[in-house]
């Protein structure tokens, strides 16, 4: 049973970084593809950045240059390491796992993802 578990949220001043981590068990990181995503109260969740099997990375415009999405297949964990926080960025975050069957996947489209962790909030003040 695939079960994925986030840490590393917290609450920093605008500018601020925070690096986030998913522990994923019952699967083998080589074998899905996997992903950060967030959601603002009131707010549909969005994708935030991605990795594919190969080590493809996508990002939402709105954090490129920003975060870097990375993991660890020893370990089996996922990373985002988030600079220069902006109070834009709050939020609850998800990390994100999907088995790759082959097909079409759209990295940052929630909806091709079919197992997610239970997220950890992220607040940025001004």
């Amino acid at each position: 049973q695939v079960q994925l578990v986030e840490s590393g949220g917290g609450s920093v001043q605008a500018g601020g970084s925070l690096r986030l981590s998913c522990a994923a068990s019952g699967y083998t990181n080589k074998n899905y593809h996997i992903g950060w995503f967030r959601q603002a109260p009131g707010k549909e969740r969005e994708g935030v950045a991605a990795i594919a099997t190969d080590g493809t990375t996508s990002y939402a415009g709105s954090v490129k240059g920003r975060f870097t999405i990375s993991k660890d297949n020893a370990k089996n964990i996922l990373y985002l390491q988030m600079n220069s926080l902006k109070p834009e960025d709050t939020g609850m975050y998800y990390c994100a796992a999907v088995y790759w069957h082959g097909g079409s996947w759209q990295p940052l489209n929630p909806h091709d993802y079919n197992y997610w962790g239970q997220g950890t909030q992220v607040t940025v003040s001004s």
